[in-house]
């Protein structure tokens, strides 16, 4: 496996990276991590054998002749057997009543990994399956967006046709459309979307949900200063989620009601730092509001 402290180090780097070059990276990573595990077998192999040959087997291996097994539970059996493309354990472990939607620690699930993976006939298992078109991951990316950015059109096609959100917004603000670069891929979405009728309006609707299902619930806190300046499990307030995803009015309505702009998460990042990062240029009528961050009034 990938040692722990290389992981760590390079995540400066993968932070940087575009979403396509992170897709790629994950994907060396874990034919990295299947290598490994390969060899880690066969080592483990060669010793018993050799074990068996001096007579230094355990009783129950003599007996029963059992090959060394490694036992994971089923998201990891799921998960891996989908990452190695085989579509036959798959199919036995959703045969035997496997959960197709079991995700990993960042929300993928195996429909997410076909669509990075481009496998077809994998996917249309899962969907037979019942497999969750819409799930999301921990950065809100439904399988219609990895399909998206990986350019792989047949495989949108029926994610589409089983009912993919075509205005899904990731935590990015993105929907599938926004992130895909192949021209062909990006023609059949924004077909679909036409056919459907979707208008900009729509578009502009579904973008804003979050931002105003964030303000409404705000709103319920006012009551308190306290409940406006409460942290997620990054340490990162209200006002570190407007700066870092562009939300104007709920970033307003906080510095009206006077949270602290210095404030800083886990990894002493203020809410300038997030803005600065996701490269959200913030336009302010009253640019005195945030004297401290801004010394002038940015503009959009």
């Amino acid at each position: 496996m990938v040692d722990h402290h290389d992981l760590v180090a390079e995540m400066p780097s993968v932070e940087r990276m575009s979403t396509q070059d992170r897709l790629k990276h994950a994907k060396k990573r874990r034919i990295q991590q299947l290598k490994k595990f390969s060899q880690y077998e066969k080592q483990l192999e060669k010793e018993s054998s050799k074990k068996r040959k001096s007579g230094n087997t355990p009783i129950d291996h003599k007996i029963h002749g059992h090959k060394r097994n490694v036992i994971f539970v089923p998201n990891i059996s799921l998960l891996e057997a989908a990452a190695r493309k085989d579509v036959d354990e798959v199919g036995q472990l959703l045969a035997r009543g496997v959960n197709p939607d079991l995700t990993n620690d960042d929300g993928l699930t195996a429909l997410h990994q076909c669509c990075i993976d481009d496998s077809e006939q994998m996917l249309v298992l899962l969907l037979e399956y019942g497999a969750n078109v819409n799930a999301q991951d921990s950065e809100q990316w439904t399988p219609l967006h990895a399909a998206a950015t990986c350019g792989h059109a047949h495989l949108c096609k029926h994610l589409v046709d089983r009912g993919a959100d075509l205005l899904a917004v990731n935590a990015d603000g993105n929907m599938p459309y926004d992130i895909c670069e192949d021209e062909r891929t990006l023609d059949y979405i924004e077909t679909e979307m036409a056919k459907r009728g979707i208008t900009q309006e729509e578009i502009d609707d579904k973008r804003l949900a979050s931002e105003k299902y964030i303000l409404e619930d705000l709103e319920k806190k006012a009551d308190t200063k306290k409940g406006l300046e409460f942290r997620d499990h990054i340490g990162a307030t209200p006002l570190h989620i407007a700066a870092a995803n562009g939300y104007l009015k709920v970033a307003e309505y906080l510095l009206d009601n006077h949270v602290a702009v210095n404030v800083k998460d886990y990894d002493s990042w203020q809410p300038i730092h997030a803005a600065a990062y996701w490269g959200h240029t913030i336009q302010y009528i009253k640019p005195m509001k945030i004297k401290g961050i801004f010394e002038v009034q940015c503009e959009a």
